[in-house]
Protein backbone atom coordinates (compact mmCIF):
# COMPACT_ATOMS: atom_id res chain seq x y z
CA UNK A 1 0.00 0.00 0.00
CA UNK A 2 0.96 3.38 -1.02
CA UNK A 3 1.51 5.52 2.25
CA UNK A 4 0.33 8.48 0.61
CA UNK A 5 -3.29 6.80 1.35
CA UNK A 6 -2.38 6.10 5.05
CA UNK A 7 -1.72 9.79 5.07
CA UNK A 8 -4.64 11.05 3.86
CA UNK A 9 -6.81 9.40 6.72
CA UNK A 10 -7.95 11.14 9.48
CA UNK A 11 -7.15 8.25 12.00
CA UNK A 12 -4.47 8.81 14.07
CA UNK A 13 -1.38 6.42 13.47
CA UNK A 14 1.84 5.38 14.61
CA UNK A 15 4.75 3.88 12.37
CA UNK A 16 8.26 2.82 13.74
CA UNK A 17 11.78 2.67 12.43
CA UNK A 18 14.02 -0.33 11.96
CA UNK A 19 17.53 -0.75 10.78
CA UNK A 20 19.49 -3.16 9.09
CA UNK A 21 22.35 -4.96 10.76
CA UNK A 22 25.83 -4.56 10.48
CA UNK A 23 27.29 -7.38 10.27
CA UNK A 24 26.15 -11.04 7.99
CA UNK A 25 26.33 -12.42 11.67
CA UNK A 26 23.69 -9.65 13.51
CA UNK A 27 21.14 -10.74 10.41
CA UNK A 28 19.16 -13.12 12.31
CA UNK A 29 18.71 -11.24 15.66
CA UNK A 30 17.67 -8.00 13.60
CA UNK A 31 15.30 -10.27 11.43
CA UNK A 32 13.79 -11.13 14.79
CA UNK A 33 13.67 -7.90 16.36
CA UNK A 34 11.96 -6.57 12.71
CA UNK A 35 9.46 -9.18 12.68
CA UNK A 36 8.41 -8.57 16.63
CA UNK A 37 7.98 -5.02 15.75
CA UNK A 38 5.51 -5.67 12.71
CA UNK A 39 3.30 -7.96 14.96
CA UNK A 40 2.10 -4.41 16.71
CA UNK A 41 0.71 -3.99 13.12
CA UNK A 42 2.00 -0.19 12.90
CA UNK A 43 0.51 1.80 10.38
CA UNK A 44 3.66 1.11 8.27
CA UNK A 45 7.47 0.16 9.03
CA UNK A 46 10.60 1.83 7.24
CA UNK A 47 14.26 0.14 6.91
CA UNK A 48 16.86 2.54 6.89
CA UNK A 49 19.60 1.98 4.20
CA UNK A 50 22.93 3.24 6.43
CA UNK A 51 25.54 5.95 6.34
CA UNK A 52 27.06 5.65 2.70
CA UNK A 53 25.13 2.74 1.86
CA UNK A 54 27.28 0.59 4.54
CA UNK A 55 24.61 -1.22 6.11
CA UNK A 56 22.16 -1.04 3.15
CA UNK A 57 22.88 -5.09 1.90
CA UNK A 58 19.87 -6.20 3.95
CA UNK A 59 17.50 -3.14 3.73
CA UNK A 60 15.27 -4.97 0.65
CA UNK A 61 15.00 -7.95 2.52
CA UNK A 62 14.18 -7.11 6.06
CA UNK A 63 11.58 -4.78 4.30
CA UNK A 64 9.96 -7.24 1.78
CA UNK A 65 10.04 -9.76 4.85
CA UNK A 66 7.82 -7.26 6.78
CA UNK A 67 5.24 -6.45 3.83
CA UNK A 68 5.10 -9.92 2.82
CA UNK A 69 4.80 -12.27 5.87
CA UNK A 70 3.15 -9.36 8.38
CA UNK A 71 0.99 -7.41 5.63
CA UNK A 72 2.39 -4.18 7.06
CA UNK A 73 3.01 -1.61 4.78
CA UNK A 74 6.78 -0.74 4.28
CA UNK A 75 9.13 2.13 3.49
CA UNK A 76 12.50 1.52 1.84
CA UNK A 77 15.19 4.00 2.16
CA UNK A 78 17.56 4.74 -0.77
CA UNK A 79 20.76 6.93 -0.37
CA UNK A 80 22.65 8.27 -2.78
CA UNK A 81 25.82 10.00 -1.44
CA UNK A 82 28.20 7.03 -2.10
CA UNK A 83 25.91 5.76 -5.63
CA UNK A 84 26.96 5.81 -9.31
CA UNK A 85 23.64 6.46 -11.57
CA UNK A 86 23.98 2.85 -12.24
CA UNK A 87 24.29 1.93 -9.16
CA UNK A 88 21.06 3.73 -8.12
CA UNK A 89 18.97 2.37 -11.54
CA UNK A 90 19.71 -1.04 -10.07
CA UNK A 91 18.32 -0.48 -6.36
CA UNK A 92 15.33 1.14 -8.00
CA UNK A 93 14.29 -1.65 -9.94
CA UNK A 94 14.91 -4.13 -7.13
CA UNK A 95 12.40 -2.39 -4.94
CA UNK A 96 10.16 -2.06 -7.73
CA UNK A 97 10.24 -5.91 -8.46
CA UNK A 98 10.21 -6.76 -4.42
CA UNK A 99 6.53 -4.91 -4.65
CA UNK A 100 7.40 -1.88 -2.31
CA UNK A 101 5.36 1.08 -3.31
CA UNK A 102 6.90 3.54 -0.83
CA UNK A 103 10.58 4.97 -1.46
CA UNK A 104 12.44 7.34 1.37
CA UNK A 105 14.72 9.39 -1.19
CA UNK A 106 17.55 10.53 1.21
CA UNK A 107 21.46 11.99 0.24
CA UNK A 108 22.60 10.10 3.08
CA UNK A 109 25.14 10.86 6.22
CA UNK A 110 28.93 12.19 4.91
CA UNK A 111 31.59 10.09 6.25
CA UNK A 112 35.30 12.00 6.21
CA UNK A 113 35.72 9.45 3.06
CA UNK A 114 32.58 10.84 1.16
CA UNK A 115 33.30 14.14 1.57
CA UNK A 116 37.32 13.97 0.49
CA UNK A 117 35.78 12.74 -2.83
CA UNK A 118 33.03 15.43 -3.06
CA UNK A 119 33.93 15.96 -6.63
CA UNK A 120 33.27 12.80 -8.22
CA UNK A 121 29.81 12.99 -6.47
CA UNK A 122 26.74 11.43 -8.90
CA UNK A 123 24.68 13.15 -6.43
CA UNK A 124 25.10 16.07 -4.58
CA UNK A 125 21.78 16.70 -3.19
CA UNK A 126 18.42 14.55 -1.93
CA UNK A 127 16.28 16.22 -4.68
CA UNK A 128 18.68 14.62 -7.94
CA UNK A 129 18.08 10.98 -6.01
CA UNK A 130 13.96 11.99 -6.44
CA UNK A 131 14.10 13.84 -9.81
CA UNK A 132 16.32 10.01 -11.40
CA UNK A 133 13.16 7.88 -9.26
CA UNK A 134 10.50 10.21 -11.02
CA UNK A 135 11.99 9.97 -14.27
CA UNK A 136 12.46 6.08 -13.85
CA UNK A 137 8.78 5.92 -14.43
CA UNK A 138 8.85 4.00 -11.45
CA UNK A 139 5.18 4.10 -9.43
CA UNK A 140 6.89 4.83 -6.17
CA UNK A 141 5.36 7.32 -3.05
CA UNK A 142 8.24 9.30 -2.54
CA UNK A 143 9.11 10.57 0.95
CA UNK A 144 11.83 13.11 2.25
CA UNK A 145 13.45 14.06 5.14
CA UNK A 146 13.01 17.66 6.50
CA UNK A 147 15.10 19.39 9.53
CA UNK A 148 12.62 21.41 12.09
CA UNK A 149 15.36 22.91 13.42
CA UNK A 150 17.60 23.74 10.19
CA UNK A 151 19.21 21.39 8.10
CA UNK A 152 22.89 21.15 9.59
CA UNK A 153 24.55 22.45 6.53
CA UNK A 154 21.75 25.63 5.65
CA UNK A 155 23.03 28.78 6.82
CA UNK A 156 19.47 29.39 7.74
CA UNK A 157 15.87 28.45 8.12
CA UNK A 158 14.65 30.21 5.15
CA UNK A 159 17.24 28.82 2.65
CA UNK A 160 16.28 25.52 4.00
CA UNK A 161 12.76 25.81 3.30
CA UNK A 162 13.26 27.07 0.06
CA UNK A 163 15.46 23.76 -0.79
CA UNK A 164 12.72 21.71 1.05
CA UNK A 165 10.00 22.91 -1.14
CA UNK A 166 12.00 22.44 -4.18
CA UNK A 167 12.55 18.82 -3.42
CA UNK A 168 8.72 18.84 -2.94
CA UNK A 169 8.00 20.34 -6.05
CA UNK A 170 10.19 17.40 -7.42
CA UNK A 171 8.58 14.44 -6.27
CA UNK A 172 8.25 14.12 -2.56
CA UNK A 173 4.82 13.13 -1.48
CA UNK A 174 5.58 13.25 2.17
CA UNK A 175 7.93 14.38 4.56
CA UNK A 176 9.37 12.95 7.67
CA UNK A 177 11.14 15.29 10.26
CA UNK A 178 14.51 14.27 12.50
CA UNK A 179 14.14 13.68 15.75
CA UNK A 180 13.18 16.79 18.13
CA UNK A 181 12.70 16.96 21.90
CA UNK A 182 10.47 20.35 22.05
CA UNK A 183 7.02 20.18 20.37
CA UNK A 184 7.41 23.99 19.47
CA UNK A 185 9.90 23.39 17.16
CA UNK A 186 8.04 21.78 14.71
CA UNK A 187 4.68 23.69 15.28
CA UNK A 188 6.97 26.72 14.30
CA UNK A 189 8.58 24.87 11.72
CA UNK A 190 4.88 23.50 10.03
CA UNK A 191 3.90 27.01 9.85
CA UNK A 192 6.75 28.55 8.01
CA UNK A 193 6.51 25.80 5.74
CA UNK A 194 2.97 25.74 5.10
CA UNK A 195 3.16 29.58 4.24
CA UNK A 196 6.42 28.64 1.74
CA UNK A 197 3.34 26.68 -0.07
CA UNK A 198 4.63 23.18 0.91
CA UNK A 199 1.05 21.44 1.81
CA UNK A 200 2.15 18.53 1.55
CA UNK A 201 1.75 15.60 4.61
CA UNK A 202 4.76 16.16 7.31
CA UNK A 203 5.30 12.95 9.99
CA UNK A 204 6.93 14.38 12.98
CA UNK A 205 9.85 11.68 14.17
CA UNK A 206 10.25 10.95 18.26
CA UNK A 207 13.02 9.20 19.43
CA UNK A 208 12.53 7.63 22.79
CA UNK A 209 15.98 8.41 24.22
CA UNK A 210 16.43 5.07 26.46
CA UNK A 211 19.91 5.44 27.52
CA UNK A 212 21.69 8.29 28.93
CA UNK A 213 24.85 7.70 26.23
CA UNK A 214 21.91 8.56 23.18
CA UNK A 215 21.77 11.93 24.29
CA UNK A 216 25.32 12.97 22.84
CA UNK A 217 24.83 10.88 19.54
CA UNK A 218 21.35 12.51 18.78
CA UNK A 219 22.74 16.28 19.73
CA UNK A 220 25.86 15.26 17.35
CA UNK A 221 22.98 13.59 14.35
CA UNK A 222 21.03 16.27 14.21
CA UNK A 223 21.90 19.25 16.73
CA UNK A 224 18.47 18.91 18.41
CA UNK A 225 17.91 21.43 20.93
CA UNK A 226 17.31 19.90 24.21
CA UNK A 227 14.41 21.31 26.84
CA UNK A 228 15.52 21.84 30.23
CA UNK A 229 12.72 19.54 31.12
CA UNK A 230 14.81 16.82 29.08
CA UNK A 231 18.04 17.53 31.06
CA UNK A 232 16.63 17.39 34.19
CA UNK A 233 15.19 13.69 33.18
CA UNK A 234 18.41 12.62 31.97
CA UNK A 235 20.01 14.38 35.29
CA UNK A 236 17.79 12.21 37.14
CA UNK A 237 17.95 9.17 35.93
CA UNK A 238 20.62 8.91 33.63
CA UNK A 239 22.80 6.82 35.60
CA UNK A 240 19.80 4.18 36.65
CA UNK A 241 19.70 2.24 33.20
CA UNK A 242 15.57 0.69 34.22
CA UNK A 243 14.88 4.18 35.49
CA UNK A 244 16.24 6.03 32.39
CA UNK A 245 14.52 3.82 29.82
CA UNK A 246 10.86 4.07 31.45
CA UNK A 247 11.78 7.88 32.00
CA UNK A 248 12.52 8.45 27.97
CA UNK A 249 9.70 5.95 27.21
CA UNK A 250 6.93 8.13 29.22
CA UNK A 251 8.87 11.30 27.25
CA UNK A 252 8.30 10.49 24.04
CA UNK A 253 4.97 9.19 25.12
CA UNK A 254 4.21 12.44 25.96
CA UNK A 255 5.37 14.48 22.61
CA UNK A 256 2.94 12.27 20.69
CA UNK A 257 0.40 13.01 22.94
CA UNK A 258 0.55 16.46 22.69
CA UNK A 259 1.52 16.37 18.89
CA UNK A 260 -2.07 14.13 18.51
CA UNK A 261 -3.81 16.26 20.26
CA UNK A 262 -2.80 19.32 18.15
CA UNK A 263 -3.85 17.76 14.92
CA UNK A 264 -0.94 15.61 14.18
CA UNK A 265 -2.42 12.46 12.93
CA UNK A 266 0.55 10.61 12.48
CA UNK A 267 3.75 9.97 13.84
CA UNK A 268 7.11 7.95 13.47
CA UNK A 269 8.91 6.68 15.97
CA UNK A 270 12.19 6.09 15.87
CA UNK A 271 12.23 2.75 17.71
CA UNK A 272 15.86 1.30 16.71
CA UNK A 273 15.40 -2.51 16.45
CA UNK A 274 13.89 -2.06 20.22
CA UNK A 275 10.75 -3.90 20.27
CA UNK A 276 10.36 -3.84 24.50
CA UNK A 277 10.46 0.19 23.38
CA UNK A 278 7.71 0.41 20.18
CA UNK A 279 5.60 -1.82 22.13
CA UNK A 280 5.29 0.39 25.09
CA UNK A 281 4.70 3.22 23.39
CA UNK A 282 2.41 1.97 21.53
CA UNK A 283 0.46 0.33 24.93
CA UNK A 284 0.68 3.61 26.40
CA UNK A 285 -1.40 5.25 23.97
CA UNK A 286 -3.80 2.01 23.28
CA UNK A 287 -7.06 4.03 23.36
CA UNK A 288 -5.87 7.09 22.07
CA UNK A 289 -5.46 5.08 18.49
CA UNK A 290 -7.99 3.21 19.42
Amino acid sequence: MKLDKILKSDKLSLSFEVFPPKTDTAFDSVKTATEEIAKLRPSFMSVTYGAGGGTSKYTLEIARNIKERYSVPTLAHLTCVSSTKETVRKKIKEIQDSGIKNVMALRGDLTPELIADRNKWDYKHAIDLIRDIKESGADFCIGGACYPEVHPESSNQKEDIMYLKEKVDAGCSFLTTQMFFDNNLLYNFLYKIRQAGILVPVIPGIMPITNANQVDRAIKLSGSFMPQRFKSLVDKFGSTPQAMKQAGIAYATDQIIDLFANGITNVHVYSMNKPDVAEKIQNNLSDILG
